[in-house]
C-alpha cells in the first residue's frame, strides 16, 4: 500500500472546510462530470456528488491535509462511484450491445429495463473537461470494470500520479499500472483516448448545423444523406437497433419518422461537448412536443465536414435537463425567439438556463 505523507492543513483549506456551501459550489462542476464519467448518468451523478458532499462534510473535521481539499473530494467522489457502481451492468448504447446494424425497413425494437447511457449538458460541468465527456469517449468507459474506470480516469484524465491513484482506491501502485494496461487495451481498440480532443467548430462547420436544421424542418432527405457522412451510424435509445449508413439513415427517417414537411423544428444546445438539438413534432393541436435529444459528432474540416455520429435520446426528461422548452408554440419556425417555459420534468440542472 502506498500513502502520502501527511502535512498540515492550510488556512486556505481549513477557511474552504468552513465554508461549505462555497465549497460546493466551486466544486460542484467538476465532481459532476467526473461522476458522470464513471456512472454514465446525470441523474446518478448528481446524487452521487451530493452524496460526496455529505460524506465530506461528516469527515471534515478529520481532514489531515494529505492533500489538497479538491484531492480529497475526489477521492471520496470516486469511492462513492465504485459502490455505487458494484452489481450494476454497464449503461451502452445500441451499437455497444454487440447486435448487427439493422436495415431502414426492419421493426423498431424499444427496451426500456436497460439502463441506458445518458447525455449531459455542457451547462453542467466544467468547460475545459468538455474533451473527456464526449460521448463515444463515456460509452467506451462504461465498458470497463468500474476500478478499471477509476483508475484510467484518475491516471489520464485527472493526470494524477500512480501513487495518488493507489492511495485514492487502498491498492497498490503495482494494481494501479497493471489496471491502467487493461483499460488502455480496450480503450485502443476503439481507437479512443482521453487525448482524442474535437476542435471547435470553424465557419464551415456552422454552416453545415444550420443545413441540418433546415433539412429536418424541411424533412428533405436528400439534404440529409448529404449532410451524413457515408458510413455515419444513427443510435437511438432506448429502440436497440443501429444503423451505420448515410442512405440507411435517410431512408430510416423517411420511412419511420412520423413527421412531414414543416413539423420537427429543432432548438440548439450543446451535450458532452457537442453540438446537440432537441427536436420537436408537431402535435394535432398544431403546436409542437418534445420528441427526442440529438447529440451530434461531426467530422472534418472545411468543405470535407460531415455528421459522422448521431445519438438520437428518445427521453422527454432531457429536455428539462437541458432547460429546453416544454413546448413550441403554433407557427413557429427555426429562428424564432426560443421560449422561456421550461419542460418539466424530475429534474432541472442547476444554473443552467436557456444560455444557448
Amino acid at each position: 500500500m502506498t500513502t502520502v505523507q501527511e502535512r498540515p492543513v492550510t488556512t486556505q483549506e481549513q477557511t474552504e472546510l468552513d465554508d461549505f456551501p462555497t465549497l460546493t459550489e466551486k466544486y460542484q462542476r467538476e465532481l459532476l462530470a467526473h461522476c458522470y464519467r464513471m456512472s454514465g448518468s446525470v441523474h446518478e451523478a448528481e446524487d452521487l456528488v451530493q452524496e460526496t458532499f455529505l460524506r465530506a462534510w461528516k469527515a471534515s473535521a478529520s481532514f489531515q491535509g494529505r492533500s489538497s481539499v479538491r484531492t480529497w473530494l475526489y477521492r471520496i467522489a470516486t469511492n462513492v462511484c465504485l459502490t455505487n457502481l458494484e452489481n450494476k451492468p454497464k449503461r451502452p448504447l445500441p451499437a455497444g450491445l454487440g447486435t448487427a446494424d439493422q436495415m431502414a425497413g426492419d421493426a423498431l425494437e424499444s427496451n426500456h429495463e436497460v439502463a441506458w447511457l445518458e447525455p449531459v449538458p455542457d451547462a453542467a460541468v466544467s468547460v475545459v473537461e468538455k474533451d473527456t465527456i464526449r460521448l463515444a469517449f463515456v460509452a467506451a468507459l462504461q465498458h470497463l470494470p468500474a476500478r478499471q474506470r477509476a483508475v484510467l480516469i484518475l491516471r489520464d484524465v485527472l493526470r494524477w500520479s500512480a501513487a495518488e491513484s493507489a492511495e485514492a482506491l487502498d491498492t497498490t501502485v503495482a494494481a494501479v499500472n497493471s489496471a491502467l494496461q487493461r483499460a488502455h487495451a480496450q480503450m485502443d481498440e476503439r481507437g479512443l483516448t482521453a487525448d482524442t480532443v474535437e476542435p471547435d467548430l470553424d465557419e464551415r462547420q456552422r454552416d453545415l448545423l444550420d443545413q441540418y436544421v433546415a433539412a429536418f424542418w424541411a424533412k428533405d432527405i436528400t439534404a440529409i444523406v448529404n449532410l451524413l457522412k457515408a458510413e455515419a451510424i444513427w443510435e437511438m435509445p432506448p429502440f436497440t437497433g443501429w444503423y451505420l449508413g448515410n442512405t440507411t439513415i435517410g431512408q430510416l427517417i423517411d420511412r419511420q419518422c412520423p413527421g412531414g414537411h414543416h413539423d420537427m423544428p429543432m432548438i440548439e444546445t450543446r451535450a458532452n461537448g457537442q453540438p446537440a438539438f432537441g427536436l420537436y413534432m408537431k402535435t394535432p393541436e398544431g403546436d409542437f412536443a418534445p420528441f427526442h435529444l440529438q447529440v451530434l459528432q461531426i467530422e472534418g474540416a472545411g468543405a470535407e465536414a460531415r455528421v459522422s455520429h448521431v445519438g438520437a435520446f428518445f427521453d422527454p426528461k432531457l429536455f428539462a435537463t437541458f432547460g429546453l422548452p416544454d413546448r413550441l408554440p403554433a407557427g413557429y419556425q427555426p429562428g424564432d425567439p426560443v421560449p422561456t417555459t421550461i419542460a418539466t420534468g424530475d429534474h432541472v440542472v442547476p444554473a443552467h438556463g436557456l444560455d444557448h
